[in-house]
């Protein structure tokens, strides 16, 4: 199958970040001392070759950028500091904006400007429907006098908009979700015989395993302790969803339960694993002494910030409760879930999001595509 060259393909990926690719001479060592790499996946060596070259499609349709964790010992053994490392996470998030085919995911990542915006866009969406609420109800569900949250801010209206939202993110990322599945599955355009369904559905498993371990991440370099920050703010952040998402009825609620209660331990343990792991991510990209924070793109530290204000606005919500103080309460809670309306908006598409999914996909696919190679070809019959 012939490949279409794109000469502006390098340009391009430096806007997403990419950095020194151009030095790169494609000696082969960033693949040598790469933990990750096999036969079948020359990374980072193959990636840096198709950029240089313009091989657009070759290296959208390639999963190698997801199968990298970025421990950066190919950055620091490279002769050239062609910064390879950094040149795969900028692929990934060049691949993310390509499976968003609305435009979304490509402004946010190639404009600060455009990022500005969005936030400012999604923040006042919670901040118009509530000041809606009161201006038609005349300002008479705001209680001066004590705390009585769900009165300033009904919790199954607050739920009833939380689930559209919901709703809306989840069919944006299984669109998204569904154009990676065929830039990567483009095997009938190149001759290839389909994969049978039957293969598809024995190989799940893999995705199962990826998206609630991480597992391959253990593999990558020396330093386990990544993983497990990773675990950390994933299962902080899961619990929360469920909180928001399953139970907000229960969450949210007026009556100040005793410290046994589960829908307090629930709450604060979820609150506890998001501000260690955002605060550790945002310090780390503030020192720069690891190599994975060297060259944080502006979009990398949007997830972080938005969880570390969440945890800390959900916290000064609940003090100010306790402390029976009504209008910071009001307030506080108030760009608590601007916050989070403008990070779901934001993240959609670009952020830890799609990384969640992307690359347990992946890494699916991969195993897809090699059972399928072993399976024996269907015999020729000749003609009579």
């Amino acid at each position: 199958m012939s490949q279409r060259v794109d000469p502006t393909l390098l340009k391009e990926l430096k806007q997403y970040g990419a950095v020194g690719i151009e030095k790169c001479f494609n000696c082969g060592n960033c693949t040598a001392i790469c933990p990750l790499t096999s036969d079948d996946h020359l990374f980072p060596r193959d990636m840096i070759r198709y950029a240089q070259l313009g091989l657009k499609d070759r290296l959208l349709q390639s999963t190698d950028p997801w199968l990298c964790y970025y421990c950066g010992d190919c950055t620091r053994t490279c002769p050239k500091e062609a910064e390879p490392a950094e040149t795969m996470m900028a692929m990934r998030r060049w691949q993310t904006a390509k499976y968003d085919q609305s435009g979304h995911g490509e402004k946010l990542y190639t404009s600060e400007r455009e990022v500005g915006k969005a936030i400012l866009r999604y923040s006042l969406v919670p901040l118009v429907l509530l000041l809606i609420y009161h201006i038609v109800t005349g300002f008479s569900n705001i209680d001066t006098n004590q705390v009585v949250l769900n009165k300033f801010a009904p919790v199954m209206w607050v739920w009833a908009v939380v689930l559209f939202h919901f709703a809306q993110l989840g069919f944006r990322l299984l669109r998204n979700t569904a154009s990676m599945f065929r830039h990567i599955m483009r095997l009938d355009e190149e001759g290839q015989p389909k994969i049978p369904i039957g293969i598809y559905v024995q190989e799940f498993k893999n995705f199962g395993i990826h998206v609630l371990t991480q597992k391959r991440w253990l593999d990558c370099g020396e330093d386990r302790s990544r993983w497990m920050k990773h675990l950390i703010l994933i299962s902080g952040y899961a619990l929360m969803l469920m909180l928001v998402v399953g139970l907000l009825w229960w969450f949210q609620t007026d009556e100040l339960y005793p410290i046994y209660h589960p829908q307090r331990w629930v709450g604060y343990l979820a609150t506890i694993f998001l501000l260690i792991a955002s605060g550790e991510a945002l310090i780390g990209r503030m020192r720069k002494r690891e190599e994975i924070h060297r060259f944080s793109h502006p979009t990398d530290w949007l997830f972080p910030s938005f969880i570390f204000v969440g945890a800390v606005t959900g916290i000064m919500v609940n003090i100010f409760r306790y402390l029976y103080l009504p209008w910071p309460t009001y307030i506080i809670y108030t760009i608590h879930v601007m916050a989070m309306m403008a990070m779901l908006d934001t993240e959609v598409g670009i952020g830890k999001w799609t990384h969640l999914i992307y690359r347990p996909l992946a890494m699916y696919l991969e195993a897809v595509k090699a059972r399928a190679a072993e399976q024996p070809s269907p015999a020729v019959v000749p003609a009579a």
